[in-house]
C-alpha cells in the first residue's frame, strides 16, 4: 500500500480549498489520500475515503447523522471516526502526514485525527482559530497550527498564499531527510518545575552518564500529558516522575492539571518508575486577580507577576497521598516512591514560605496507609533538592531498569 499524506476535511463545503492543497502536494510528488468528513452534501472533491466510512468508524452512519440534524453530535462522530481510521491506517504503515483546514468544526475534526498519530508524524492544521487558545486542539501532540487570517471561503489572493505555504510546509516535512543517529540511547522521561530543578538536573546527569537520554517535561499539565502519551506510544524505557504537582491542581482546581489519569500510564505499560512528591505543596493559578474567590483566605506566594501559587492544606495533601497510592497500586512494573521528609519544593523547607511539616506528614502517612506491598517506599531525611536525594532517585531507577 502506498504511503500518503492524508488530506482530511469537509469536502462538501470546502472542496475548492482542499483541491488546491491536494494539487499542490501531488504536483510536488507527494501522494495524497482525500478523506471527506462533511455530511451536508455531495463532495466537491471526490474522496478516497467517504463521509459514510468516517461516520461508521465513529459509530454511526452518514444517513443517520443527516436524519438527526444534530451538528454537535455530527462533529463528535466524525472526529471520532477520523481519529479511528487514522490510527488504523498509520499502524498499517499507510500514513506519512496529515493536513487539514477549517473553522471550529473542521478544526475539531482535523486535530482529533492528528492527535491519533504519534509524535513526529507531520501534522498541519490551517484554522481560523489558530490565533487564540489552541490548547484544546493541540493538547500534547506536535500539531502545527497555522492561522488562516481570512475565513476558509474560496481561493483569493491571500488564502492562495497561505494554503500554498501550508502545503509547502507539509512537503518539506515529509520529504526532509532526518539522518538516524548512530548513538541513540534508551529514553528516560523526567518531570520538573522551577522549584525542583536542582533535583532533576542532578538526577539527569547521573542517568545520562549511565548511558540514557533524558527527556525533561515541564509539569504544566500539558507536560505531564505529553510525557504519558510518549509512554503509551512506546518511546520510553523508564520514568523519573519527580514533580507530581499536576495531581494537586487536578484535586484542588488549579490551572495546571494534567487530567484525572495522570500517574497511570507508566504503571499500565509496566515501565520502571520512580516517583517523588515534587511540588505537591502548591496549586497553580495565573495573576492574583484570576484566583477564584473561594480561595481568598488561603496562603499564597507570588512566584512572578503571572503565576500565583497557593499552599496545599494538610487535608488536601492527605487526599493526595491516598490518590497516589491507589494509582501506583495498579502498576505492572517496578515502582518506587521516594519521600523527602524535609520538603518537596524550593519553597517548602525551613524558613521558606510554604514550609509545612504537617502537610508533608499527612501526605506521607496516607500514602503509606494505602500503598500495596508491590510498591517500594523509601523515606529519606533530606530535602527534595538535596544532592543525596537526587542521587538516590537516579540510582533507584537505574537498578529498576536493570
Amino acid at each position: 500500500m502506498e504511503k500518503t499524506v492524508w488530506v482530511v476535511g469537509t469536502m462538501d463545503t470546502k472542496g475548492e480549498e482542499f483541491a488546491y492543497i491536494t494539487d499542490h502536494l501531488e504536483s510536488s510528488g507527494v501522494p495524497t489520500s482525500v478523506v471527506n468528513t462533511g455530511i451536508l452534501g455531495e463532495p466537491q472533491l471526490i474522496p478516497d475515503i467517504s463521509a459514510d466510512e468516517v461516520a461508521q468508524a465513529g459509530g454511526s452512519s452518514l444517513k443517520a447523522l443527516q436524519a438527526e440534524g444534530d451538528r454537535g453530535n455530527s462533529v463528535a462522530v466524525m472526529a471520532q471516526g477520523a481519529a479511528t481510521l487514522v490510527a488504523e491506517k498509520h499502524a498499517a504503515g499507510e500514513i506519512v502526514g496529515i493536513i487539514s483546514l477549517g473553522g471550529s468544526a473542521g478544526t475539531t475534526i482535523g486535530t482529533a485525527a492528528m492527535r491519533a498519530l504519534p509524535v513526529g508524524v507531520p501534522k498541519i492544521m490551517v484554522s481560523t482559530l489558530a490565533s487564540g487558545d489552541t490548547s484544546p486542539y493541540v493538547q500534547s501532540k506536535d500539531i502545527c497550527m497555522m492561522y488562516s487570517v481570512v475565513d476558509i471561503a474560496g481561493i483569493n489572493r491571500l488564502s492562495r498564499q497561505i494554503l500554498a505555504n501550508a502545503a509547502e510546509a507539509m512537503i518539506g516535512m515529509v520529504t526532509a531527510y532526518t539522518p538516524e543517529a548512530s548513538d541513540d540511547k534508551p529514553l528516560i522521561a523526567a518531570t520538573m518545575f522551577g522549584v525542583t530543578t536542582p533535583c532533576v538536573t542532578k538526577a539527569r546527569e547521573i542517568l545520562e552518564a549511565a548511558g540514557y537520554e533524558v527527556l525533561v517535561f515541564h509539569a504544566t499539565g500539558t507536560g505531564g500529558r505529553a510525557m504519558e502519551d510518549l509512554v503509551k506510544d512506546g518511546f520510553l524505557a523508564g520514568v523519573l516522575d519527580v514533580t507530581t504537582t499536576e495531581l494537586a491542581d487536578e484535586l484542588v482546581g488549579g490551572i495546571l492539571s494534567a487530567g484525572p489519569e495522570r500517574l497511570e500510564a507508566a504503571g499500565q505499560a509496566g515501565l520502571p518508575q520512580v516517583i517523588a512528591p515534587g511540588a505537591l505543596d502548591m496549586v497553580n493559578f495565573g495573576p492574583p486577580d484570576t484566583v477564584p474567590e473561594k480561595f481568598s483566605k488561603r496562603h499564597f506566594y507570588q512566584h512572578n507577576p503571572t503565576v500565583t501559587l497557593m499552599r496545599t492544606t494538610a487535608e488536601e495533601t492527605a487526599e493526595l497521598g491516598k490518590i497516589m497510592a491507589q494509582k501506583l497500586n495498579e502498576a505492572n512494573g517496578p515502582t518506587t516512591v521516594l519521600i523527602p521528609t524535609q520538603g518537596v519544593s524550593a519553597i517548602d523547607k525551613t524558613g521558606q514560605p510554604f514550609d509545612s511539616p504537617e502537610a508533608r506528614d499527612t501526605w506521607r502517612e496516607n500514602l503509606k496507609a494505602h500503598i500495596n506491598d508491590n510498591v517500594t517506599v523509601i523515606e529519606m531525611d533530606a530535602h527534595i533538592n538535596d544532592d543525596k536525594f537526587a542521587i538516590k532517585l537516579a540510582k533507584t531507577l537505574l537498578a529498576s531498569l536493570k
